[in-house]
């Protein structure tokens, strides 16, 4: 019998998705290292990536290049950062974001 994983807001899966290009630095982080880190199908992967980019939340460095990678922006690593926040005060709260 399988243990049910608990549901994951899409919000959540953004700022999982932000936090494994966070922690690749300067370098950026390629589509496969975030596939993994974020636990995603490659094409919720692709639609994600597609909506922070135009949210300007995360940039593309050089899409001309077949090795693609992201970065965050500094909007990104704002709304990561008021993330945590709102983390911090639903945890104490016992409510789940």
């Amino acid at each position: 019998m399988s243990k049910k994983r608990p549901y994951r807001s899409k919000m959540r899966i953004l700022a999982d998705m932000m936090r494994a290009i966070q922690s690749e630095g300067e370098e950026g982080a390629g589509p496969t290292k975030i596939l993994y880190s974020a636990n995603l199908s490659h094409d919720r992967l692709t639609q994600y990536l597609d909506e922070l980019v135009e949210k300007e939340l995360i940039k593309e460095m050089d899409p001309e290049s077949n090795n693609r990678s992201y970065l965050l922006t500094e909007k990104g690593r704002e709304f990561l950062r008021e993330f945590v926040r709102m983390e911090r005060f639903s945890e104490a709260f016992g409510i789940e974001i």
